[in-house]
């Protein structure tokens, strides 16, 4: 979540107008994150979250993302639902952006996650898969190779301005991808941002998960990969055994994870490090002066692509086979 566009209180009175959810009372806008434009507001029918859709997110993708949202919901999986218009539409448009309207979900994101929010956010993952395997709409992950290839064409020309050699670095990393990447695991609906700051907790349990605007179609493996990365590294860049453990473990209890899928996290982890490493990469290079966002240090991944090249056996991540 974040903030690049302003919206002024008369703005979003009109845009609240044509919703059944009383008079604005307050307002303001959610910093953390760095893809849409996030705002918390209190209405005399409750709270919730308005989203402006900008940067990454394609507008044509955002009847997958909020169908997705209320598949899940009806499934039983605890996520944010958007809400209908009076005309039933989830989709108006505001400050020149389109823009939905979120329920809000109670709880709050882990600043540092200890093993048994890894195990009950392996077992969410897992319950998550199972949930979206018939969802009918389906979705390309647009930073999957060939979309990492294209962020890259953005920012490999000043890569070597965040550490010298780091643009030689990905070519290698890219290379490997290429010749090494798993085609036929089981694939079906993957969150594949399913970072701390998107699950909620009450009381030590989920409570909910948020932010499916990168959700789409993949290998499961894949988003167990990115838990890894995005869960089980500790602030001096170490990676955390026992935090891997439990988050496999939570995952397993759900979903049997398959020996080709366990032979293949090293490099799911590797391609998961390298992606969001690009996203921060440009954003770092890029992103507006004045935006309220928070932009965070690529190297942060590259240390985990560093980390997860020297893997030599997929136990490491502490797996252990159902």
């Amino acid at each position: 979540m974040a903030v690049y566009t302003d919206v002024s209180e008369t703005e979003l009175e009109d845009f609240l107008a044509a919703y059944d959810v009383g008079g604005l009372m307050s307002y303001k806008g959610i910093a953390e994150g760095s893809e849409n434009s996030n705002y918390l507001l209190h209405t005399q029918a409750g709270s919730f979250i308005l989203t402006l859709y900008e940067r990454r997110v394609e507008e044509r993708d955002l009847p997958f993302f909020l169908g997705l949202m209320e598949h899940l919901a009806r499934k039983g999986v605890s996520c944010p639902l958007p809400v209908r218009r009076r005309d039933g539409a989830v989709i108006g448009r505001l400050a020149g952006r389109p823009a939905a309207l979120i329920t809000f979900l109670e709880g709050m994101w882990m600043r540092r996650p200890q093993p048994q929010h890894c195990r009950a956010v392996g077992r969410a993952l897992a319950e998550l898969h199972l949930a979206g395997a018939d969802f009918p709409m389906r979705r390309d992950n647009a930073l999957g190779l060939k979309g990492m290839r294209r962020l890259w064409a953005m920012a490999e020309d000043r890569a070597d301005e965040v550490e010298p050699g780091l643009a030689a670095e990905v070519e290698r990393d890219f290379a490997a991808l290429a010749a090494g990447w798993p085609r036929d695991l089981p694939a079906g609906i993957v969150h594949a941002d399913l970072f701390p700051d998107n699950v909620f907790f009450l009381g030590g349990a989920v409570s909910g998960l948020i932010d499916f605007y990168f959700a789409c179609d993949d290998l499961y493996a894949y988003d167990v990969a990115t838990c890894l990365n995005a869960w089980c590294f500790e602030k001096d860049h170490a990676f955390n055994l026992t935090k891997g453990t439990a988050l496999l473990a939570g995952y397993q209890e759900v979903r049997a994870l398959s020996a080709a899928e366990i032979d293949a996290l090293p490099l799911l982890a590797r391609g998961s490090a390298l992606r969001f490493m690009l996203t921060r990469l440009y954003d770092w290079l890029t992103i507006p002066d004045g935006a309220l966002v928070q932009k965070r240090d690529p190297m942060e991944y590259v240390r985990r692509m560093r980390f997860h090249r020297q893997i030599a056996s997929p136990t490491e991540y502490g797996v252990v086979p159902a």
